[in-house]
Protein backbone atom coordinates (compact mmCIF):
# COMPACT_ATOMS: atom_id res chain seq x y z
CA UNK A 1 0.00 0.00 0.00
CA UNK A 2 1.35 3.40 -1.00
CA UNK A 3 0.20 7.01 -0.75
CA UNK A 4 -0.47 8.33 -4.23
CA UNK A 5 -2.07 11.75 -3.63
CA UNK A 6 -2.51 14.55 -1.10
CA UNK A 7 -5.35 17.01 -1.54
CA UNK A 8 -6.22 20.10 0.48
CA UNK A 9 -9.74 21.50 0.58
CA UNK A 10 -10.99 24.76 2.08
CA UNK A 11 -14.35 26.35 2.80
CA UNK A 12 -15.89 29.41 4.42
CA UNK A 13 -16.12 29.26 8.22
CA UNK A 14 -17.23 32.82 8.99
CA UNK A 15 -14.29 34.91 10.19
CA UNK A 16 -11.86 32.27 8.88
CA UNK A 17 -11.79 29.15 6.70
CA UNK A 18 -11.91 25.46 7.52
CA UNK A 19 -9.08 23.48 5.90
CA UNK A 20 -8.75 19.74 5.37
CA UNK A 21 -6.07 17.35 4.18
CA UNK A 22 -7.04 14.20 2.28
CA UNK A 23 -4.55 11.36 1.79
CA UNK A 24 -5.31 8.77 -0.92
CA UNK A 25 -3.63 5.39 -1.40
CA UNK A 26 -3.11 3.29 -4.49
CA UNK A 27 -6.02 1.03 -3.49
CA UNK A 28 -8.41 3.95 -2.98
CA UNK A 29 -8.29 4.25 0.81
CA UNK A 30 -8.64 7.75 2.28
CA UNK A 31 -7.40 9.41 5.45
CA UNK A 32 -8.54 12.84 6.61
CA UNK A 33 -7.34 15.53 8.96
CA UNK A 34 -8.34 19.10 9.71
CA UNK A 35 -5.89 21.97 10.02
CA UNK A 36 -6.12 25.73 10.37
CA UNK A 37 -4.44 28.66 8.65
CA UNK A 38 -6.58 31.36 10.27
CA UNK A 39 -4.95 31.31 13.72
CA UNK A 40 -1.74 33.20 13.01
CA UNK A 41 -0.55 30.50 10.61
CA UNK A 42 -0.68 31.66 6.98
CA UNK A 43 1.06 29.25 4.66
CA UNK A 44 0.30 25.81 6.14
CA UNK A 45 -1.16 24.68 2.82
CA UNK A 46 2.00 25.75 1.00
CA UNK A 47 4.11 23.90 3.57
CA UNK A 48 2.08 20.74 3.03
CA UNK A 49 2.68 21.11 -0.69
CA UNK A 50 6.39 21.61 -0.10
CA UNK A 51 6.62 18.44 2.00
CA UNK A 52 4.38 16.26 -0.16
CA UNK A 53 7.26 14.65 -2.06
CA UNK A 54 8.41 13.07 1.21
CA UNK A 55 4.98 11.50 1.74
CA UNK A 56 4.07 10.26 -1.72
CA UNK A 57 4.87 6.59 -2.33
CA UNK A 58 5.26 5.93 1.41
CA UNK A 59 3.40 3.18 3.30
CA UNK A 60 0.76 5.09 5.34
CA UNK A 61 0.95 2.56 8.16
CA UNK A 62 4.44 3.79 9.04
CA UNK A 63 3.29 7.06 10.60
CA UNK A 64 6.23 7.37 13.00
CA UNK A 65 8.79 6.88 10.23
CA UNK A 66 7.03 9.44 8.04
CA UNK A 67 6.91 11.91 10.94
CA UNK A 68 10.66 11.65 11.49
CA UNK A 69 11.35 11.95 7.76
CA UNK A 70 9.34 15.18 7.78
CA UNK A 71 10.87 16.42 11.01
CA UNK A 72 14.39 15.87 9.72
CA UNK A 73 13.55 17.76 6.54
CA UNK A 74 12.30 20.75 8.57
CA UNK A 75 14.70 20.55 11.53
CA UNK A 76 16.26 24.03 10.96
CA UNK A 77 12.76 25.57 11.34
CA UNK A 78 10.94 22.74 13.04
CA UNK A 79 8.11 24.66 14.70
CA UNK A 80 5.54 27.12 13.38
CA UNK A 81 3.97 26.57 9.99
CA UNK A 82 6.28 23.66 9.12
CA UNK A 83 5.27 21.79 12.27
CA UNK A 84 1.59 22.38 11.54
CA UNK A 85 2.00 20.90 8.07
CA UNK A 86 3.66 17.83 9.58
CA UNK A 87 0.88 17.59 12.17
CA UNK A 88 -1.80 17.68 9.48
CA UNK A 89 -0.05 14.88 7.61
CA UNK A 90 0.40 12.80 10.76
CA UNK A 91 -3.27 13.13 11.70
CA UNK A 92 -4.44 12.05 8.24
CA UNK A 93 -2.09 9.04 8.42
CA UNK A 94 -3.63 8.01 11.75
CA UNK A 95 -7.15 8.18 10.31
CA UNK A 96 -6.12 6.10 7.31
CA UNK A 97 -4.29 3.55 9.46
CA UNK A 98 -7.18 3.07 11.88
CA UNK A 99 -9.66 2.68 9.02
CA UNK A 100 -7.39 0.02 7.49
CA UNK A 101 -7.54 -1.96 10.73
CA UNK A 102 -11.25 -1.24 11.21
CA UNK A 103 -10.81 0.39 14.63
CA UNK A 104 -11.31 3.88 16.10
CA UNK A 105 -8.10 5.89 16.31
CA UNK A 106 -8.02 5.70 20.10
CA UNK A 107 -7.49 1.94 19.74
CA UNK A 108 -4.11 2.76 18.19
CA UNK A 109 -3.27 4.76 21.33
CA UNK A 110 -3.90 1.92 23.79
CA UNK A 111 -7.67 2.20 24.00
CA UNK A 112 -10.08 4.63 25.60
CA UNK A 113 -9.90 5.35 29.32
CA UNK A 114 -13.29 7.07 29.18
CA UNK A 115 -16.38 6.98 26.99
CA UNK A 116 -17.61 10.48 27.89
CA UNK A 117 -15.49 13.63 27.87
CA UNK A 118 -16.44 16.75 29.79
CA UNK A 119 -16.44 19.81 27.53
CA UNK A 120 -16.65 23.56 27.98
CA UNK A 121 -18.32 26.10 25.68
CA UNK A 122 -15.37 28.04 24.32
CA UNK A 123 -15.31 31.64 23.05
CA UNK A 124 -18.55 32.05 24.94
CA UNK A 125 -19.82 35.47 23.95
CA UNK A 126 -16.63 36.25 22.04
CA UNK A 127 -18.04 35.41 18.63
CA UNK A 128 -21.26 37.28 19.49
CA UNK A 129 -19.30 40.41 20.41
CA UNK A 130 -17.02 40.29 17.38
CA UNK A 131 -18.68 38.28 14.59
CA UNK A 132 -22.36 37.78 15.40
CA UNK A 133 -23.38 38.48 11.80
CA UNK A 134 -21.26 35.76 10.19
CA UNK A 135 -22.09 33.19 12.86
CA UNK A 136 -25.85 33.81 12.75
CA UNK A 137 -25.92 34.56 16.49
CA UNK A 138 -27.64 37.25 18.51
CA UNK A 139 -25.09 40.02 19.21
CA UNK A 140 -23.83 40.92 22.66
CA UNK A 141 -24.35 44.63 23.16
CA UNK A 142 -24.48 44.93 26.95
CA UNK A 143 -23.79 43.19 30.24
CA UNK A 144 -27.42 42.07 30.21
CA UNK A 145 -26.65 40.12 27.04
CA UNK A 146 -23.64 38.54 28.77
CA UNK A 147 -25.87 37.48 31.64
CA UNK A 148 -28.38 36.02 29.18
CA UNK A 149 -25.63 34.02 27.53
CA UNK A 150 -24.64 32.57 30.87
CA UNK A 151 -28.22 31.36 31.29
CA UNK A 152 -28.12 29.88 27.78
CA UNK A 153 -25.03 27.84 28.64
CA UNK A 154 -26.76 26.38 31.68
CA UNK A 155 -30.06 25.75 29.92
CA UNK A 156 -28.33 23.92 27.05
CA UNK A 157 -26.76 21.48 29.48
CA UNK A 158 -23.14 22.60 29.54
CA UNK A 159 -21.29 22.64 32.84
CA UNK A 160 -18.50 25.08 31.97
CA UNK A 161 -17.79 28.06 29.72
CA UNK A 162 -14.70 29.95 28.64
CA UNK A 163 -14.69 33.55 27.53
CA UNK A 164 -12.25 36.31 26.58
CA UNK A 165 -11.87 39.92 27.66
CA UNK A 166 -14.64 42.36 26.65
CA UNK A 167 -14.63 46.15 26.90
CA UNK A 168 -17.77 48.11 27.76
CA UNK A 169 -16.34 51.61 28.16
CA UNK A 170 -17.11 52.15 24.46
CA UNK A 171 -19.08 50.03 21.99
CA UNK A 172 -18.92 46.43 23.31
CA UNK A 173 -15.94 44.72 21.75
CA UNK A 174 -13.42 42.01 22.42
CA UNK A 175 -10.10 43.21 23.85
CA UNK A 176 -7.22 41.54 21.99
CA UNK A 177 -4.22 43.84 21.49
CA UNK A 178 -1.92 40.82 21.39
CA UNK A 179 -3.56 39.79 18.12
CA UNK A 180 -3.36 43.26 16.53
CA UNK A 181 -7.11 43.79 16.79
CA UNK A 182 -7.94 47.18 15.19
CA UNK A 183 -8.38 49.90 17.78
CA UNK A 184 -6.32 48.11 20.42
CA UNK A 185 -2.80 48.95 21.50
CA UNK A 186 0.58 47.30 21.19
CA UNK A 187 1.72 48.31 24.67
CA UNK A 188 -0.33 45.45 26.22
CA UNK A 189 -0.75 47.44 29.42
CA UNK A 190 -3.49 46.58 31.88
CA UNK A 191 -5.24 49.67 33.21
CA UNK A 192 -7.88 49.94 35.93
CA UNK A 193 -10.69 50.44 33.42
CA UNK A 194 -9.85 47.15 31.71
CA UNK A 195 -9.82 45.29 35.03
CA UNK A 196 -13.18 46.80 35.95
CA UNK A 197 -14.68 45.75 32.59
CA UNK A 198 -13.40 42.18 32.86
CA UNK A 199 -14.63 41.81 36.45
CA UNK A 200 -18.06 43.14 35.40
CA UNK A 201 -18.15 40.75 32.44
CA UNK A 202 -17.36 37.69 34.56
CA UNK A 203 -19.82 38.71 37.26
CA UNK A 204 -22.51 38.96 34.57
CA UNK A 205 -21.66 35.47 33.32
CA UNK A 206 -21.87 34.20 36.91
CA UNK A 207 -25.22 35.89 37.50
CA UNK A 208 -26.64 34.23 34.41
CA UNK A 209 -24.98 30.83 34.62
CA UNK A 210 -25.54 30.36 38.33
CA UNK A 211 -23.17 29.01 40.99
CA UNK A 212 -22.63 25.53 39.54
CA UNK A 213 -21.21 26.42 36.11
CA UNK A 214 -17.43 26.62 35.93
CA UNK A 215 -16.08 29.80 34.30
CA UNK A 216 -12.73 29.94 32.51
CA UNK A 217 -11.00 33.07 31.19
CA UNK A 218 -8.56 33.18 28.27
CA UNK A 219 -6.16 36.14 28.31
CA UNK A 220 -4.17 34.91 25.28
CA UNK A 221 -1.14 37.13 24.47
CA UNK A 222 -2.97 40.30 25.51
CA UNK A 223 -0.86 41.38 28.49
CA UNK A 224 2.68 41.34 29.73
CA UNK A 225 3.77 39.64 32.94
CA UNK A 226 2.88 42.64 35.11
CA UNK A 227 -0.62 42.78 33.64
CA UNK A 228 -1.25 39.06 34.00
CA UNK A 229 -0.39 39.32 37.68
CA UNK A 230 -2.69 42.33 38.12
CA UNK A 231 -5.59 40.52 36.48
CA UNK A 232 -4.98 37.25 38.34
CA UNK A 233 -5.01 39.05 41.68
CA UNK A 234 -8.09 41.12 40.82
CA UNK A 235 -10.01 38.05 39.65
CA UNK A 236 -9.07 35.81 42.57
CA UNK A 237 -12.35 36.37 44.50
CA UNK A 238 -14.38 35.13 41.50
CA UNK A 239 -13.26 31.52 41.89
CA UNK A 240 -12.49 30.88 38.23
CA UNK A 241 -11.78 27.34 36.98
CA UNK A 242 -8.60 28.62 35.34
CA UNK A 243 -6.96 31.65 33.77
CA UNK A 244 -5.38 30.83 30.41
CA UNK A 245 -2.24 32.71 29.40
CA UNK A 246 0.04 32.58 26.38
CA UNK A 247 3.66 33.39 27.17
CA UNK A 248 6.92 32.44 25.49
CA UNK A 249 8.80 32.94 28.78
CA UNK A 250 8.40 29.93 31.10
CA UNK A 251 10.01 31.75 34.02
CA UNK A 252 7.65 34.70 33.66
CA UNK A 253 4.67 32.36 33.51
CA UNK A 254 5.91 30.55 36.61
CA UNK A 255 6.03 33.93 38.36
CA UNK A 256 2.42 34.61 37.40
CA UNK A 257 1.39 31.20 38.66
CA UNK A 258 3.16 31.81 41.99
CA UNK A 259 1.18 35.07 42.43
CA UNK A 260 -2.19 33.62 41.40
CA UNK A 261 -4.79 31.90 43.56
CA UNK A 262 -6.46 30.68 40.36
CA UNK A 263 -5.02 27.73 38.37
CA UNK A 264 -3.02 28.75 35.29
CA UNK A 265 -3.28 26.98 31.94
CA UNK A 266 -1.00 27.56 28.97
CA UNK A 267 0.76 25.98 26.02
CA UNK A 268 -1.63 26.13 23.08
CA UNK A 269 0.99 27.78 20.86
CA UNK A 270 3.85 25.44 21.77
CA UNK A 271 5.27 22.79 19.45
CA UNK A 272 6.59 19.43 20.50
CA UNK A 273 7.90 18.11 23.76
CA UNK A 274 11.06 20.21 23.45
CA UNK A 275 9.07 23.44 23.68
CA UNK A 276 6.88 22.16 26.53
CA UNK A 277 9.85 20.86 28.52
CA UNK A 278 11.06 24.17 30.09
CA UNK A 279 7.48 24.99 31.16
CA UNK A 280 7.23 21.61 32.88
CA UNK A 281 10.67 22.00 34.46
CA UNK A 282 9.81 25.43 35.86
CA UNK A 283 6.30 24.35 36.93
CA UNK A 284 4.84 27.18 34.90
CA UNK A 285 1.33 25.79 34.48
CA UNK A 286 -1.33 23.79 36.27
CA UNK A 287 -2.85 22.61 32.98
CA UNK A 288 -0.93 22.14 29.73
CA UNK A 289 -2.98 23.13 26.69
CA UNK A 290 -1.92 20.92 23.77
CA UNK A 291 -2.93 21.68 20.19
CA UNK A 292 -3.13 18.25 18.57
CA UNK A 293 -4.14 19.85 15.26
CA UNK A 294 -0.80 21.66 15.22
CA UNK A 295 1.37 18.96 16.78
CA UNK A 296 -0.25 15.81 15.46
CA UNK A 297 -2.09 13.48 17.83
CA UNK A 298 0.71 10.90 17.98
CA UNK A 299 3.20 13.56 19.09
CA UNK A 300 0.61 15.12 21.43
CA UNK A 301 0.34 11.80 23.27
CA UNK A 302 4.06 12.08 24.04
CA UNK A 303 3.59 15.58 25.47
CA UNK A 304 0.64 14.37 27.56
CA UNK A 305 2.71 11.46 28.90
CA UNK A 306 5.49 13.83 29.98
CA UNK A 307 2.93 16.06 31.67
CA UNK A 308 1.44 13.09 33.52
CA UNK A 309 4.86 12.05 34.80
CA UNK A 310 5.18 15.53 36.32
CA UNK A 311 1.64 15.57 37.81
CA UNK A 312 0.35 18.11 35.28
CA UNK A 313 -3.10 17.84 33.74
CA UNK A 314 -3.70 18.49 30.04
CA UNK A 315 -6.50 19.92 27.94
CA UNK A 316 -6.81 20.07 24.15
CA UNK A 317 -6.85 23.29 22.18
CA UNK A 318 -9.88 22.82 19.96
CA UNK A 319 -11.82 25.63 18.32
CA UNK A 320 -12.06 24.34 14.78
CA UNK A 321 -14.59 22.08 13.02
CA UNK A 322 -16.18 18.75 13.91
CA UNK A 323 -13.30 16.70 12.48
CA UNK A 324 -10.90 18.50 14.80
CA UNK A 325 -13.28 17.86 17.70
CA UNK A 326 -13.24 14.14 16.96
CA UNK A 327 -9.46 14.10 16.53
CA UNK A 328 -9.12 15.69 19.96
CA UNK A 329 -11.73 13.40 21.50
CA UNK A 330 -9.74 10.33 20.42
CA UNK A 331 -6.57 11.97 21.77
CA UNK A 332 -7.87 12.82 25.22
CA UNK A 333 -9.88 9.62 25.58
CA UNK A 334 -6.57 7.76 25.72
CA UNK A 335 -4.72 9.88 28.33
CA UNK A 336 -5.13 9.61 32.11
CA UNK A 337 -4.49 13.28 32.95
CA UNK A 338 -7.35 15.02 31.11
CA UNK A 339 -8.80 18.09 32.83
CA UNK A 340 -11.53 19.18 30.38
CA UNK A 341 -12.00 19.60 26.61
CA UNK A 342 -12.53 22.78 24.62
CA UNK A 343 -15.38 23.07 22.12
CA UNK A 344 -16.83 25.89 20.02
CA UNK A 345 -20.62 26.00 19.91
CA UNK A 346 -21.30 29.26 18.04
CA UNK A 347 -20.31 28.67 14.42
CA UNK A 348 -21.49 29.23 10.87
CA UNK A 349 -24.95 27.67 10.26
CA UNK A 350 -23.62 25.20 7.70
CA UNK A 351 -20.92 23.65 9.92
CA UNK A 352 -22.94 20.47 10.55
CA UNK A 353 -23.40 20.00 6.80
CA UNK A 354 -19.64 19.81 6.26
CA UNK A 355 -19.12 16.54 8.13
CA UNK A 356 -20.47 13.00 8.24
CA UNK A 357 -20.59 13.15 12.05
CA UNK A 358 -21.95 15.75 14.46
CA UNK A 359 -20.74 15.45 18.08
CA UNK A 360 -23.29 14.03 20.49
CA UNK A 361 -23.58 15.33 24.06
CA UNK A 362 -25.01 14.08 27.35
CA UNK A 363 -25.03 16.28 30.45
CA UNK A 364 -22.23 18.51 29.22
CA UNK A 365 -20.10 15.58 28.04
CA UNK A 366 -19.15 14.51 24.52
CA UNK A 367 -20.03 10.87 23.85
CA UNK A 368 -17.06 9.07 22.30
CA UNK A 369 -17.91 7.28 19.02
CA UNK A 370 -16.62 3.80 18.15
CA UNK A 371 -16.53 4.12 14.35
CA UNK A 372 -13.24 3.44 12.52
CA UNK A 373 -10.70 6.23 12.16
CA UNK A 374 -11.66 9.59 13.56
CA UNK A 375 -15.27 8.68 12.79
CA UNK A 376 -15.88 12.00 11.05
CA UNK A 377 -15.14 12.61 7.38
CA UNK A 378 -15.57 15.95 5.58
CA UNK A 379 -18.35 16.07 2.97
CA UNK A 380 -16.70 17.32 -0.19
CA UNK A 381 -19.89 18.49 -1.89
CA UNK A 382 -20.78 20.63 1.14
CA UNK A 383 -17.26 22.08 1.23
CA UNK A 384 -17.54 23.02 -2.44
CA UNK A 385 -20.89 24.71 -1.75
CA UNK A 386 -19.21 27.21 0.61
CA UNK A 387 -16.12 28.57 -1.17
CA UNK A 388 -13.30 29.80 1.05
CA UNK A 389 -12.79 33.43 1.93
CA UNK A 390 -9.79 35.22 0.49
CA UNK A 391 -7.75 34.50 3.61
CA UNK A 392 -7.65 30.81 2.70
CA UNK A 393 -6.89 28.82 -0.41
CA UNK A 394 -8.68 26.88 -3.08
CA UNK A 395 -8.28 23.17 -3.73
CA UNK A 396 -4.73 21.95 -4.22
CA UNK A 397 -3.72 18.46 -5.35
CA UNK A 398 -0.24 16.92 -5.18
CA UNK A 399 0.13 13.60 -6.99
CA UNK A 400 2.86 11.08 -7.53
Amino acid sequence: MRITALETLHCDAGWRNFSFLKLITDDGRIGWSEYQEGFGSPGVTAAIEGLSHLVLDQDPRHNEKIYWDLYAATRPASSGVAAQAVGAIENALLDLKAKLYGVPCYALFGGALRERIRVYWSHCGTYRVNWADVHDCPPIASLHDVEAMGREVRERGFTALKTNMFRFDRSPAGWAPGFNRPGDYHELNVERALIDDVVAELEAFRNGAGPDIDILLDLNFNCRTEGYIQLAQALAPLGLFWIEIDSYNPAALALVRSRSRTPISSGETLFGLREFRPYFEQQSMDVAIIDAVWNGVWQSLKIAAAAEALEVNIAPHNFYGHLSTMMNAHFVAAVPNLRIMELDIDQVPWRDDLFTCVPQFEDGHLVLPDTPGWGCDPVEAAIAAHPPRKTGGGTMIMRR
